[in-house]
């Protein structure tokens, strides 16, 4: 393999061997988040949305759906790309990984790109459920396409880095149920800020998750808890951190070749 180019072949074989694993489990897989999707619409959209009204000109059982979409999306990024990762950390399937022909780059590139992947699959399928519930209008289809996309990058590459920091299955669920999960529900995925009193309004704006939210809720009604372009730099400076911290760790080897 010439050095200026990607290994395609190697980058191919492990998207591929990923995808295999959700293939596997399919079913589950998307069964989950159409029924959990349909319980939040019995239990918020019927049972509270018809208290609270309307939102910033959107009914509230409409006004939930990019909220729903980003908490899967989330979720399901930081687990998939964290726990593909860790298996090969697990059975010591890793030092044959780290000695093959391929870069460090095309090793995230393809193990991302799995966990992006089926991310995006499954935000899709929870859009695709919703708009069978309530009529859907998307302002910004491209612009959702893409943020959906970035979101689902950025955090698998967040949760590669977890997959290569926990030390067992126990700590992988550490970050997403302790930490990314509060976050979700405290970002506005159910609400908008302003409907908080002032000091939980400021508190919200040191939330992350927040922003993201926000940022997608405005491709679909044009309207954000924040202006669309403190949701962008927001993402970006993550994603930023977040590919930072994927070099250092190939760099340095931590917890890769030891």
């Amino acid at each position: 393999m010439h050095a200026d180019r990607l290994n395609l072949h190697g980058m191919k074989a492990i998207y591929l061997f990923e995808m295999a694993r959700f293939r596997r489990t399919l079913w589950q897989s998307l069964a989950t988040p159409v029924i959990t999707t349909a319980l939040y619409f019995v239990v918020f959209g019927s049972a509270i949305g018809g208290r609270i009204g309307e939102i910033d000109g959107v009914s509230y059982a409409a006004f939930i759906v990019p909220g729903l979409i980003m908490l899967t999306v989330l979720t399901e990024s930081l687990n998939n790309a964290s726990f593909g990762i860790h298996m090969p950390k697990f059975t010591g399937t890793i030092y044959e990984l780290l000695s093959a022909p391929i870069s460090p780059l095309e090793t995230v590139a393809a193990f991302v790109g799995a966990a992006a992947t089926k991310s995006v699959i499954l935000g899709l399928v929870i859009l695709a459920t919703a708009s069978l519930f309530i009529p859907l209008q998307v302002l910004h289809p491209l612009w959702m396409a893409s943020y959906l996309v970035l979101v689902a990058l950025s955090f698998s590459l967040a949760g590669f880095i977890i997959g290569v920091w926990a030390r067992g299955f126990e700590d992988l669920q550490f970050v997403p149920m302790l930490v990314i999960t509060p976050l979700s529900f405290l970002g506005g995925a159910f609400y908008s800020i302003r409907m908080l009193p002032e000091p939980f309004q400021m508190a919200s704006l040191f939330n992350p998750v927040m922003y993201v939210i926000s940022g997608f809720r405005w491709s679909f009604y044009g309207t954000g808890d924040v202006p669309i372009a403190a949701s962008i730099a927001g993402l970006l400076v993550f994603l930023a951190l977040s590919s930072t911290m994927v070099w250092w760790i190939f760099r340095t080897g931590y917890r890769l070749k030891s």
